[in-house]
């Protein structure tokens, strides 16, 4: 298994900001700072209610991440006005997400089978464009298929609700996890670049950094929050380090 990359989303050092209206803390600050503890790329959510992530701090992302040499993964919902945005700044990959503006978090995959009609433009031109797209799915090897028929390079899995079945000791995060394993090797086949995230933390990564054909890991939320107790680099240094054990675990098995 080749290296497990490491996406750090820093939405919610936006969300801290903004709920005091000021300039601090600055998340493209927060960027430098993940790259530089090893963050193989960074993460931006841009909402359509913008509850954190701003206009302004995308065009910083995208210069900061261009200047350091790594990649800027845009998370979007499939609308005209993000398709523009994605358009102008061209990161270096676009995850397509549904987004509703009532919910507190994304609260599951893309219908990428039933929307169909609706995605597929979007993931044309984005792709016609020389951004890589990805589609964030439930563990559905039906979905996997249909992103890839539609031209999407990557799935993204929603491992959300196995990693909330974790915490809550339910007796289904093993039945969860095996759909995450079987959508993955469903994708691999497939051709596709599979990354995984949503709801990571210290207790949940090592099993899903163990499919083998998951090669990165977007994580936010934990991240964000452990740093207030042991700082950002710790935070992600940790992670890393349990990431890397997961995947020698998998090589020497």
């Amino acid at each position: 298994m080749s290296k497990l990359r490491l996406g750090v989303n820093i939405d919610h050092v936006a969300t801290i900001r903004n709920a005091r209206g000021g300039s601090y803390p600055d998340p493209v600050r927060a960027a430098e700072l993940a790259m530089a503890a090893g963050a193989d790329g960074i993460t931006a959510h841009l909402r359509e209610d913008r509850r954190h992530i701003s206009d302004a701090d995308i065009e910083a992302l995208a210069g900061i991440t261009r200047k350091r040499g790594r990649p800027l993964n845009f998370e979007m919902a499939v609308t005209a006005e993000m398709e523009a945005i994605a358009l102008s700044h061209l990161p270096h990959a676009a995850c397509l997400v549904p987004e509703r503006r009532e919910e507190r978090t994304t609260e599951g995959g893309l219908d990428v089978v039933g929307g169909h009609n609706h995605i597929a433009p979007v993931v044309a031109k984005l792709v016609a464009a020389g951004v890589r797209v990805s589609c964030f799915i439930d563990a559905d090897p039906a979905q996997a298929a249909a992103a890839k028929a539609m031209g999407a390079q990557v799935v993204e899995l929603h491992t959300g609700a196995y990693c909330d079945a974790v915490r809550e000791r339910g007796p289904q995060a093993a039945a969860l996890l095996e759909g995450l394993r079987a959508t993955a090797a469903e994708a691999g086949r497939l051709g596709l670049e599979v990354h995984a995230g949503h709801g990571i933390d210290y207790e949940t990564v090592k099993p899903i950094a163990a499919i083998p054909e998951v090669v990165e890991l977007n994580i936010g939320h934990f991240l964000i929050g452990e740093a207030i107790f042991v700082g950002l680099a710790p935070a992600i240094q940790r992670m890393r380090s349990l990431m890397d054990e997961a995947r020698m675990a998998g090589r020497a098995a």
